[in-house]
């Protein structure tokens, strides 16, 4: 039996019989309809009230029959790969059930994305079949060019040489693509869930147009559909998946991504019924990370992120990766090739994981290195693009890379800086946050985010002039907590304060507690943020006075391993020393105390 394509629930056993009969036509060779086909399409959509298509291969065969609704049908996808310079080798004729023969602007799109020879739409006025049609006359630029002529009538259509016409289409688009391939730029519709919560559904999807333009996309549009949770199967409702069908059509898109994860089952089932690439908000971000990624740890990090993610999903890539669906030819001995790539992920897996442990020892011994010298350490943490780099820049006077641009840093820099007091402190910039940041990616970098777990002090970097600042905000210490710092020490940075013109805005900040206002590009307020990282590491230590005895001279070393010393003056009584150490470390150094008078 022949399928026919589209919306045929509900439509009677005689009239889908009708429709299985249209492919039992042949056109003949040349032609490009003949009267029959046209009437008995346009009689069929005049019962059902219906769009009717169907293709037509360059043998004159109907190789697809699909039913739509009274606006609209979708178009299944056309089998087999199209030459950059070629047409799709299938014509598409359907009926409009209004009677007008424009080629609606889904139609021209569908024309230009399908490549297909011909796209004409049939109307029946007042009795009398006529007919419209399009054609790709062109490319410039990646851009399929098109014209439309019409209305015609029936005897004027079928007169088309549809054979001379479609060669001299190719002839032209073999010219214009010799010299150089067309490289198809990834053109992208957005979709969410509106839903309660603290982030608006316009303001997530604006985020995610920035995260598509980061990996390369181009963003043609966004739509949404309110619902508190996903469908189990779809994500979104079938009458919205048939929606977001059409739009994509219309578009041009060739990718579909949406502002939450995806299971696998509901990817497969939204790449059936859309025929295209789908992909979620954790995919994209973990490309952005691929993207960026410079170092051998960032690289291998990703890529730990990368396979947690895929392999759940190789279930969904087709019996062509499998023996698993049975039957003559799929049985004997050895493993299937689904069972083979996910052994090969899980040992890629295991191996990466040891290579991250490794690194992460190796940090253990800077680290160690670092806490021997007694030197606070203090981590810039914050939503991506808050200006974190440019912030390490202007008070380290360094220059780490540092963009306007989602993720721009993703390996951790440490570097020096010299507080008010003459005292040393490092810096370290890391990943930025973003809402709904991947749980693979948070494992993944756990070794670079033992910087943020191991610091005395979090400098929280909030970009005060986004209009979702408290909502950046929330999402980083939903972060933090995860990491379970979210106890620390934290002084908040509202930067970009020269971009606030409200001065009632920054009252309203700075009375969050241990918060400066700083624009980080300039530099204004840096000093006082230095002021109050220099308070926050003097609370955090014990300043003593000490005079130890010439024959207990070497107490000195043991001192430099566990305290800072600011200063040593060598006394006829013996060595007067100023540190500053950790309040558990005092009973060691008690019997020398003195006081400070004596200085």
């Amino acid at each position: 039996m022949s399928k026919i394509y589209g919306e045929i629930a509900g439509i009677r056993k005689s009239i889908l019989n009708r429709l299985e009969e249209l492919y039992e036509f042949t056109i003949p060779f040349g032609q490009v309809i003949t009267s029959e086909l046209a009437q008995q399409m346009v009689n069929l959509t005049t019962d059902l009230n219906r769009e009717i298509a169907i293709y037509i291969s360059r043998r004159g065969q109907i190789t697809c029959v699909a039913v739509g609704d009274i606006y609209t049908v979708v178009l299944p996808e056309i089998d087999g790969r199209r030459s950059s310079n070629r047409l799709s080798g299938i014509r598409c004729i359907h009926t409009h059930p209004s009677g007008d023969t424009e080629l609606s602007g889904v139609d021209v799109a569908s024309l230009k994305e399908m490549r297909f020879d011909l796209m004409a739409a049939l109307g029946n006025k007042d009795g009398v079949i006529q007919v419209g049609f399009g054609i790709i006359t062109n490319i410039e630029k990646d851009n399929f060019n098109t014209q439309t002529v019409g209305p015609l009538s029936l005897e004027e259509f079928i007169e088309l040489d549809i054979t001379y016409l479609t060669a001299q289409i190719e002839r032209q688009l073999d010219l214009n693509t010799k010299t150089s391939a067309i490289e198809e730029t990834e053109r992208a519709i957005l979709v969410g869930l509106e839903k309660q919560g603290k982030w608006a559904i316009v303001d997530s999807l604006k985020e995610l147009a920035q995260l598509a333009e980061t990996a390369g996309a181009e963003v043609l549009g966004m739509t949404w559909q309110k619902r508190e949770r996903p469908d189990s199967a779809l994500f979104i409702g079938r009458g919205k998946v048939q929606e977001l069908s059409l739009l994509r059509q219309e578009k041009n898109a060739n990718l579909i991504i949406f502002d939450d994860e995806l299971s696998p089952a509901q990817q497969r089932n939204l790449e059936k019924a859309l025929g295209i690439k789908v992909l979620d908000r954790t995919a994209l971000i973990l490309d952005i990370f691929a993207q960026r990624a410079r170092s051998h740890e960032g690289k291998l990090q990703v890529e730990l992120a990368q396979l947690r993610y895929n392999l759940p999903r190789l279930g969904g890539q087709g019996l062509v990766l499998s023996r698993l669906g049975g039957g003559i030819g799929t049985r004997g001995p050895g493993e299937t090739k689904l069972e083979v790539d996910r052994r090969r992920i899980r040992d890629r897996v295991s191996d990466i994981t040891q290579q991250i442990e490794q690194i992460k020892k190796q940090r253990n011994l800077h680290r160690k290195r670092r806490e021997n010298t007694r030197i606070p350490t203090v981590a810039l943490v914050g939503y991506t693009n808050a200006g974190k780099s440019t912030l390490l820049n202007t008070l380290t006077a360094s220059d780490v890379l540092a963009e306007d641009k989602l993720f721009a840093t993703l390996d951790p820099t440490t570097r020096h800086i010299t507080l008010p007091n003459g005292q040393q402190a490092l810096l370290t910039d890391t990943v930025g946050f973003i809402q709904k940041l991947p749980h693979q990616l948070i494992a993944a970098f756990r070794a670079t985010l033992e910087e943020v777990i191991q610091a005395d002090i979090l400098l929280h970097v909030i970009d005060a002039s986004h209009p979702q600042y408290q909502e950046q905000s929330h999402a980083v210490y939903q972060v933090l907590r995860e990491l379970k710092v979210d106890t620390k020490q934290l002084i908040t940075v509202f930067n970009k304060g020269d971009k606030l013109e409200d001065p009632s805005m920054k009252d309203q900040l700075l009375k969050k507690e241990n918060s400066v206002i700083i624009s980080a590009l300039s530099g204004t307020g840096t000093n006082t943020l230095l002021l109050l990282i220099e308070n926050f590491i003097k609370e955090q230590t014990v300043e003593m006075h000490l005079l130890i005895p010439y024959n207990d001279s070497g107490v000195i070393a043991k001192l430099y391993d566990i305290a800072n010393v600011h200063s040593t003056e060598y006394r006829e009584d013996g060595i007067y020393v100023v540190i500053s150490l950790p309040p558990d470390q005092i009973s060691y150094f008690s019997t020398y105390a003195i006081g400070a008078e004596l200085s």
